[in-house]
């Protein structure tokens, strides 16, 4: 939208915070094909803690926010039936 605008690629690139060649790749590939988005599915690393892991331990720190890192992980590792208050 911004080089529809007349803004220069050099000034994207700087607005946006990375290299003119990236912008310049993007806006090709934009231009080509309307689309930016990958097509490949699960590239990279696989999530450490799955959704609902981040879901149970979003409520762990919400029970108590003064908990260290090292209780809330002893807690999170105990599992959810130590859960129980």
């Amino acid at each position: 939208m911004a080089r529809r605008l007349g803004t220069s690629i050099t000034e994207i690139a700087r607005l946006v915070g990375c290299s003119r060649s990236a912008v310049v790749g993007i806006h090709a590939k934009w231009i080509n094909d309307g689309d930016t988005s990958s097509r490949r599915q699960g590239v990279g690393r696989p999530r450490v803690i799955k959704e609902k892991g981040r879901r149970r331990l979003s409520r762990l720190v919400k029970q108590n926010r003064r908990q260290t890192v090292s209780q809330l992980t002893a807690q999170y590792n105990a599992g959810p039936s130590a859960n129980v208050s």
